[in-house]
């Protein structure tokens, strides 16, 4: 596989992506808001940007869209921009080391990414929420662990990992089903050759 010179370019075809993205992340958050499920979705278009653009793509595409859904939907969206970012970025990296050539390894990015987000988004919860993510399930994990352990920020760490981790691995496997559908072609607007290309 051949090295990229960097981990973005703002070609035309990054900059048609990112509005794709964001629409992926906007329909998938309000779907699973709608049918009240116990994850988020909304990150599906910032980790396809991140593996077909790179990182900085990907992490751009997050921010817009915490911002737009900020904006129109839910003003709680706004704190959680630092998360988006670094989701794109995780994704993005991880995608340019060669880490999206098959299902097993997505099953280990859906994790790293899962995991980041829990651990950008842990102090947000106890700085913003008093720990919590509004999550029912993982609200009801939080109460339970603060019950025998008096501890906010180990609750709020369980609470965020109960929802994120679930969330981010079939958020990434879904983001990875659609790459793998995109024509070869496709592909090549963003890697310049028939092959992904990596960093090493």
């Amino acid at each position: 596989m051949q090295q990229r010179s960097s981990w973005f370019r703002f070609s035309t075809p990054s900059l048609v992506l990112i509005p794709v993205a964001v629409g992926i992340n906007y329909v998938g958050k309000l779907f699973a808001s709608t049918l009240k499920l116990p994850l988020w979705l909304d990150s599906i278009g910032t980790v396809l940007a991140g593996m077909l653009a790179g990182p900085v793509v990907g992490a751009l595409s997050g921010a817009i869209n915490n911002v737009i859904y900020g904006l129109t939907a839910d003003p709680i969206s706004f704190v959680y921009g630092l998360t988006s970012i670094f989701i794109g970025l995780v994704a993005g990296i991880m995608a340019f080391k060669g880490w999206i050539d098959g299902w097993g390894k997505a099953l280990v990015v859906g994790l790293a990414v899962g995991f980041t987000a829990t651990v950008v988004s842990t102090p947000l919860n106890v700085w913003f929420w008093g720990g919590q993510t509004g999550n029912f399930w993982g609200d009801a994990l939080f109460a339970a662990v603060l019950a025998q352990t008096n501890s906010v920020w180990l609750a709020s760490f369980l609470d965020e990992v109960v929802v994120d981790v679930p969330d981010k691995l079939l958020t990434v496997l879904a983001a990875y089903a659609l790459f793998r559908s995109l024509p070869k072609n496709i592909k090549q607007l963003y890697t310049g050759s028939g092959e992904l290309e990596s960093l090493d």
